[in-house]
C-alpha cells in the first residue's frame, strides 16, 4: 500500500479495459487520480466507485483527439488538485483492415486518438508537471510496434509512432534536467473487450494449447504502478514488453 501516496496521476480511456485496471491499481496504492474517456457514463460510474472506496478521483470528458479539451483538462487538474504527477496516455481503439483495405478516414481516426491523442496529452501535461517538480509519463504502446500485423496496419502505425515519440520526449526531458521520466508500455493480447471484439471478428478462438496464452489487465496495471512510482527513477525511454516472450520467439 502507499506505493504512490498522494500522487496525481490522469490516465485517459479509462473507462474500461486496460485505463480501468490501472486507475483500480494506482488508486489502491494511493494516487490521487483525474479520470477521462469519451464514455461518460462508464467513467462517472469508475470515478464514484473509486470514492465510494475512500479515494479521490474525478471524471471528465474527453476526446484525446481535441487538443483544446487537452488545455481544458490539464486547467482542470491544476485547479482541482494543483499539481499532475503521472500521465498514463491509454486511451486506444482498433479498426481491422489489411493495408490496402484501410481507408485514409480510418488511418486518420486511428492515429488522432494513438498518435495525436499521445502527442497532444504530452505537450499539455509537460507544464504542469514540470511546476509540480517532475513526474511520470507511461505511453501504452503495443508488441504491434514490434511484429508485423496485417490485418492492425492503422494501429501498429500509430504504436510504431507512440513508440519513437517515448524515446525523443525521454531524452527531451533529461536533457532539461525536466526531472520527468517518459517510457513506453507494449502489451501482448491482454483479457479485455476491445481484443475480444476483435478476436471474434477474425474467428479467432482462445487456444489452451498455446503457450503464450493471454494475459490479464492487472498484468499491464502492475507495471503501470511501477512506472508512476518512484521506485522507477532511474527508468526513463524504456519500452517495458509484457507478452510472456511473444516478441522474442
Amino acid at each position: 500500500m502507499g506505493r504512490v501516496d498522494g500522487k496525481v496521476v490522469l490516465i485517459t480511456g479509462a473507462a474500461s479495459g486496460l485505463g480501468r485496471a490501472d486507475a483500480e491499481h494506482l488508486a489502491a496504492e494511493g494516487a490521487r487520480l483525474v479520470l477521462t474517456d469519451v464514455n461518460a457514463e462508464a467513467g462517472e460510474e469508475l470515478a464514484e466507485t473509486l470514492r465510494g472506496q475512500g479515494n479521490e478521483a474525478i471524471f471528465l470528458h474527453q476526446d484525446v483527439g481535441d487538443e483544446a479539451r487537452w488545455d481544458e483538462v490539464i486547467k482542470a487538474t491544476d485547479e482541482h488538485y494543483g499539481r499532475l504527477d503521472g500521465l498514463v496516455n491509454n486511451a486506444g481503439v482498433v479498426v481491422i483492415a489489411m493495408p490496402e483495405d484501410t481507408t485514409l478516414e480510418q488511418f486518420r481516426f486511428i492515429n488522432k486518438v494513438m498518435s495525436e491523442g499521445v502527442f497532444l496529452g504530452c505537450k499539455a501535461a509537460l507544464p504542469l508537471m514540470r511546476k509540480s517538480g517532475g513526474g511520470s509519463i507511461v505511453n501504452m504502446s503495443s508488441v504491434a510496434s514490434h511484429l508485423g500485423y496485417p490485418v492492425f496496419f492503422a494501429y501498429s502505425a500509430a504504436k510504431g509512432a507512440v513508440r519513437a515519440m517515448t524515446k525523443s520526449l525521454a531524452v527531451t526531458c533529461q536533457m532539461m534536467k525536466d526531472n520527468i521520466r517518459v517510457n513506453s508500455v507494449h502489451a501482448g493480447a491482454i483479457d479485455t473487450q476491445m481484443v475480444r471484439t476483435a478476436n471474434e471478428a477474425l474467428g479467432i478462438e482462445p487456444d489452451p494449447e498455446d503457450p503464450v496464452g493471454i494475459g490479464e489487465p492487472s498484468d499491464v496495471a502492475h507495471m503501470v504502478v511501477y512506472l508512476i512510482s518512484d521506485e522507477s527513477k532511474f527508468v526513463n525511454g524504456a519500452e517495458l514488453l509484457i507478452d510472456n516472450a511473444l516478441t522474442v520467439q
